[in-house]
């Protein structure tokens, strides 16, 4: 993997992901995270590192309307990252007279009682990144801004508060998404993804779950966004544990198509700490006898 987009300009969380992700790999800040997906689409690189989920503030609506929507990406790798952030100012500039501090609408959420306790007077502007509201210190439209760390590295600018957040143990999940290919293998401890469309009736949403909880496969996040141009009707993104390799992931993303209209994200090792279910194996096993069983009926070897 020669180039990575992310979600820039430099010095995001992001790019703090994309370096644990890719360490050699060169990395291409883009504006937005739909332009870092665009750029893998496009064949400008071989990977986009993108947010997809916060511990505080929950699912990067972006990420997921950017998966699907247009060509399919798919999830390969994921970084799980402790968010704590720096605040920086002009190296002129006063702490005890910051009129306004700027930063990613996510981020100014992580901080806000932080801020009202050691700044109470100062007006919270939302910028389109950390790194962003880091520029516009540089260029005066701002007097701070609440960055990730690795800002401190790229702008001119005087750290005045570090190991800045609300909730101690907030986290953020990102992913390394490329075309559709070769998946990684299975480890035991993976992923998998999907985004369906189920249909707006009663217990459709319920039926698609119950094709997991049969299987024993364990559902790790549920999120709804709603579909653009039809109102009443939403996309559920599930990620559960497993790999589509194991017969019981491949099993259940079977019945999931025959329901409704579903795209596969990607299967790739967690990055949590998170426990498999201990059903896991003795599934598994299940369906590949139960398998074994029907070929040997249709053979005629036993009934």
């Amino acid at each position: 993997m020669r180039r990575i987009a992310y979600f820039g300009p430099q010095g995001t969380f992001t790019e703090q992901a994309a370096r644990q992700l890719h360490a050699t790999a060169e990395l291409m800040p883009c504006e937005t995270i739909r332009a870092a997906m665009t750029a893998v689409r496009k064949g400008d690189t071989d990977a986009a590192c993108v947010p997809v989920e916060n511990s505080v503030e929950g699912p990067v609506s972006a990420t997921l309307d950017g998966l699907a929507e247009d060509d399919p990406l798919v999830a390969v790798a994921e970084a799980l990252l402790p968010i704590r952030f720096s605040m920086l100012a002009h190296p002129d500039t006063d702490p005890g007279a910051l009129r306004t501090v700027a930063s990613h609408p996510h981020a100014l959420a992580q901080v806000q009682r932080w801020l009202e306790h050691h700044f109470p007077d100062a007006e919270h502007i939302a910028a389109s990144s950390t790194a962003a509201a880091a520029v516009g210190v540089t260029q005066g439209q701002y007097d701070a801004a609440v960055t990730a760390p690795v800002a401190a590295e790229h702008y001119p600018l005087k750290v005045i508060a570090t190991d800045v957040a609300d909730v101690p143990d907030a986290r953020t999940r990102f992913l390394l998404l490329r075309r559709p290919g070769a998946l990684p293998e299975p480890t035991g401890h993976d992923r998998t993804s999907v985004v369906a469309a189920a249909e707006n009736r009663t217990g459709a949403l319920s039926e698609l779950l119950t094709e997991l909880a049969i299987r024993g496969i364990n559902l790790t996040r549920l999120d709804a966004r709603p579909i653009r141009g039809s109102f009443g009707r939403y996309r559920f993104y599930f990620d559960f544990e497993g790999h589509v390799a194991e017969p019981r992931v491949g099993d259940a993303l079977a019945a999931l198509r025959r329901r409704c209209d579903v795209r596969f994200l990607g299967s790739h090792p967690r990055a949590d700490d998170g426990a498999a279910s201990p059903s896991a194996a003795a599934s598994n096993d299940v369906f590949v006898h139960a398998a074994e069983w029907v070929e040997s009926i249709r053979r005629g070897e036993s009934a």
